[in-house]
């Protein structure tokens, strides 16, 4: 009997540091495909990020690809951390031996001194790294000069399904409205993103997730048009509080599966970023892949997908104001249809078969390559 076999029995109940160490003396090699992506036990967009990469390039190359939450198991391994906050969650936690990488979407010093703690952490863990994946023009440059080598950085955009999410037919659109009881002459303004502190009631506002600019930007919108506002996510409560005190209708559903959003997006008319900070985010990829037109604050993947007037409308001022006033003049152009026709193919690139075909290519196989 190998070693191997006669440890497995016992894999199950080793704690972290005697895995480590029997990871380090190599006396456990590793099972399962050679590239982990690692997610949050919650299903939520880091588990979907990862589910689609993986899908995709074991579409291109079989059983290359696993995803998995308990990263200390791994070893002889290429290891794919799905954000900043999750490496460094457990970096000193892993075994040695393997290859390691995280996604960093967003943050800076000026968002807060935890934050500011948080990319000191971050810059010291970079020798740590193999590769540091980024999806945003604004993020990349923003590595580059805080010292982040060139050859370890590579940019693929945050994905989106543009199979799944799709513009709707006339009576999909129709069917979507009435499944949620919404009328002809109703502006329905989405916004589908966890913006409050926590995974409870959210009564707390996240402010990169700008929940407040949110709230006057709607305020705004409905002194010029009936507004109702369609939001999913957990941790809404203060902007749910906002709207009630302003008397605007809502809607909140919880998403449970990311195909119950294909319906959302069919009944909207806007969808709104108002993020202060963000890495894409997903719902401006997916809002504009449903043909539903986007104004959103200059961050992000924004301005790499926007052509104002052209592809959506971005705005460099953080106001309710300016964003409702962008909006409303985006919904005032006459040719809608050419609009919606040009976002969705801005937002090809971002497709998941692209962005997982480049994360094979690019990250994991000169990864594996260079492991033997």
């Amino acid at each position: 009997m190998s070693l191997r076999d006669a440890m497995r029995p016992w894999k199950g109940r080793l704690t972290a540091a005697p895995w480590r160490t029997v990871a380090a003396l190599g006396l456990w090699r590793g099972e399962g495909p050679p590239v982990q992506f690692v997610v949050e036990k919650a299903d939520w967009a880091i588990r979907w990020v990862g589910e689609h990469i993986r899908d995709e390039a074991n579409a291109i190359r079989p059983d290359t690809v696993g995803v998995m939450d308990e990263p200390w198991r791994l070893a002889n391994r290429v290891v794919h951390f799905g954000s900043q906050y999750m490496w460094l969650m457990w970096r000193d936690h892993l075994p040695r031996g393997n290859s390691y990488v995280t996604s960093f979407f967003h943050g800076k010093p000026e968002d807060g001194p935890d934050v500011a703690r948080h990319i000191d952490a971050f810059l010291a863990s970079v020798p740590s790294l193999a590769r540091i994946v980024t999806g945003a023009g604004i993020i990349e440059r923003r590595l580059l000069d805080w010292g982040v080598p060139r050859d370890k950085l590579v940019r693929i955009p945050i994905g989106t399904d543009t199979r799944l999410f799709r513009p709707p037919t006339p009576q999909e659109r129709i069917a979507a409205r009435a499944a949620f009881g919404l009328e002809d002459d109703m502006l329905v303004v989405g916004s589908f993103q966890k913006d409050g502190q926590g995974w409870g009631d959210g009564m707390e506002p996240k402010p990169i997730k700008g929940p407040d600019i949110l709230v006057d930007a709607l305020v705004e919108l409905s002194r010029h048009r009936r507004v109702t506002a369609f939001l999913t996510g957990p941790a809404r409560g203060f902007v749910k509080q906002g709207l009630e005190r302003a008397g605007i209708p809502y809607i909140h559903r919880y998403v449970k599966d990311q195909a119950d959003l294909v319906s959302f997006y069919h009944a909207l008319d806007l969808y709104l970023v108002t993020s202060r900070e963000e890495g894409g985010p997903m719902g401006l990829m997916e809002s504009m892949a449903s043909g539903v037109p986007v104004t959103s604050t200059a961050v992000g993947m924004a301005p790499d997908l926007i052509r104002p007037g052209i592809t959506g409308a971005m705005v460099e001022e953080q106001s309710g104001r300016v964003v409702a006033n962008a909006a409303l003049a985006l919904l005032a152009q006459a040719d809608g249809l050419a609009l919606r026709q040009a976002a969705r193919a801005a937002v090809a690139m971002a497709d998941w078969a692209v962005v997982g075909r480049r994360h094979l290519q690019e990250v994991y196989l000169p990864l594996m390559e260079r492991r033997g």
